[in-house]
């Protein structure tokens, strides 16, 4: 699985990143959890609120810090 947090650095997208970290290690899964903060690869998943979420090229969620439950939901197969 493929996780990207996206945003440029503020202290929102600081919390989303450490709460995907947080639903990614209690849900015991294999994903790679990358911090994307140029602007540009950001504009590329067509995101243009941040924090955003993309899971697997698919955008979750974005312009708000997801709840862990709903980052848990997401990552369960």
């Amino acid at each position: 699985m493929d996780i990207k947090v996206l945003g440029p650095g503020c202290p929102k997208c600081k919390q989303t990143e450490t709460i995907v970290r947080q639903a990614v290690s209690e849900a015991d899964v294999e994903a790679s959890v990358e911090k994307v903060t140029d602007i540009m690869k950001i504009a590329g998943y067509g995101v243009f609120g941040t924090p955003a979420v993309v899971i697997d090229g698919e955008v979750k969620s974005v312009g708000k810090v997801p709840a862990k439950a709903d980052v848990m939901k997401w990552i369960k197969k």
